[in-house]
């Protein structure tokens, strides 16, 4: 639901409750205003026959004196009125005596209006004794119908008193009833008011906080949470994607930098190492060649994996090379390490051709073989063995070296592994490439993502095996 629903759902309701609290109270006002015009109609209405049946009393005299056509006419027309108001009187009632007084009203006005007939019917006779006498009964009626008056203006105020009592109560409840609903209305209103705007300052306020902490450089905040859908939930889930995008973007500016940091750290090892390297290859080939002059065989080609090795550790370490070119660099440090070991050790090869053209950041394969000579076979007087696996698994490549040495406790094999999550220890002394096998578990994840892309098996005394797993797709992309 959107603000703006929200909004117009709140003034359609506080607006609907006020006219319904406004109805009922006018509903009940109408109905006590009805009951008392109503006994207000009634009483006016007695009052205003017996004034008129004095009325037409006076102008009957009037006219039995002048006898003239403009006296007869006003008494006529106020003959005609009285009549008009007795059809007016409603004999029906709740009451018996009521309607019985009533009617019986009725009839003392017929019983008049009759009499002054018969008066005006003797004048025209000329029986001046009879219209006289005939005048006095119409006097006598007259009166009776003033005293039937007050008894029924009586009659209508005893019989509303109580009701109107009842009205007096009902008034009060209905004003208390009136509040009580006022006030519930206030509080929904109120209650309402409080939910729309908590709805909307709230989630906002949250924003603020998270964007507070971000400016001050502080990434890791939890951002909040969209539980609505309106226009602050979809700035809320907007925000939560655009610190997620931040998150990432800066998690891969850091790998970069981290990458770039390493590689040139690996590089300035390197070039440590690089003591006139022209001169150091002449020297080399030259020893090669008079080797092979004296007929010192061994001693020619050993002198050649030197050269070849050294020129290989030289090379830009962050250029990938393919596993074929790892695999012949191992066999050449195999040939070194040979001649030192003599036949205290054997190199077991097993190699998938298929998977031979992976991209892999150069100087992996050497640095493990390396820590496989110095902590695993190098105290072994004979039998020591160590096998270079590599093979497809679908698209998987699978890297392992193998060796049946001295092995390592757990909390060894622990560290290692820890160093995919973290920056490489330097190797240690004596080792001729300078890069630990740690950094090389480092250089892998950079260069294929992050992973558990190595694992070691390992038992004191039974050896240890290295597997690198490596999907090829993630291979491609890290080139």
């Amino acid at each position: 639901m959107s603000i703006r629903t929200k909004l117009f759902a709140f003034l359609v309701t506080l607006v609907v409750l006020m006219n319904a609290v406004a109805f009922f109270i006018y509903q009940s006002s109408r109905t006590i205003q009805e009951s008392y015009s109503l006994m207000t109609d009634r009483i006016l209405l007695y009052k205003q026959i017996a004034n008129m049946t004095e009325d037409n009393l006076r102008l009957l005299s009037n006219y039995l004196v002048n006898q003239s056509t403009s006296a007869y006419a006003a008494f006529f027309d106020r003959k005609q009125e009285l009549e008009k108001l007795k059809e007016k009187l409603d004999v029906s009632s709740r009451s018996e005596q009521r309607a019985a007084a009533v009617r019986n009203f009725r009839n003392m006005i017929t019983t008049f209006l009759d009499a002054e007939e018969s008066v005006i019917g003797i004048l025209y006779r000329t029986e001046a004794a009879s219209y006289s006498q005939q005048f006095d009964e119409v006097e006598k009626t007259a009166g009776y119908i003033q005293e039937e008056n007050q008894s029924l203006v009586d009659q209508e105020l005893s019989f509303y008193q109580p009701l109107y009592q009842q009205m007096l109560v009902y008034t009060k409840h209905m004003n208390a009833l009136g509040l009580g609903l006022l006030a519930v209305d206030l509080l929904l209103c109120v209650v309402f008011a409080l939910w729309l705007s908590s709805s909307i300052t709230k989630p906002i306020a949250n924003l603020v906080q998270v964007a507070v902490q971000i400016s001050r450089g502080n990434l890791d905040v939890e951002p909040p949470t969209a539980q609505m859908s309106d226009e602050i939930g979809i700035l809320t889930r907007t925000f939560r994607h655009m610190l997620a995008s931040l998150q990432e973007l800066l998690e891969k500016k850091q790998e970069m930098m981290e990458k770039d940091r390493l590689v040139k750290e690996l590089e300035i090892k390197a070039l440590q190492s690089q003591i006139n390297p022209h001169f150091l290859f002449n020297t080399l080939n030259v020893v090669s060649k008079l080797a092979m002059l004296e007929g010192a065989e061994r001693t020619s080609d050993l002198t050649v994996s030197v050269s070849n090795l050294l020129r290989y550790n030289l090379r830009k370490l962050d250029t990938p090379v393919t596993l074929r070119d790892e695999v012949e660099h191992a066999q050449e440090y195999f040939a070194i390490q040979q001649a030192r070991f003599r036949d205290r050790v054997a190199f077991e090869t097993d190699i998938d051709e298929s998977a031979l053209e992976l991209p892999i950041p150069c100087l992996t394969l050497q640095p493990i073989l390396e820590n496989a000579f110095v902590h695993g076979i190098e105290g072994m007087e004979e039998g020591a063995r160590i096998k270079l696996t590599i093979r497809r698994e679908g698209d998987t490549v699978v890297v392992a070296v193998a060796d049946n040495g001295a092995g390592m406790d757990e909390e060894t094999r622990q560290r290692l592994l820890e160093a995919q999550s973290g920056f490489a220890d330097e190797a240690p002394r004596g080792q001729s490439t300078g890069l630990g096998t740690r950094n090389v578990y480092r250089r892998l994840q950079l260069f294929y993502g992050p992973g558990d892309l190595v694992t070691i098996q390992s038992e004191e005394g039974k050896g240890t095996t290295v597997t690198i797993r490596v999907p090829w797709s993630r291979a491609k992309e890290g080139r």
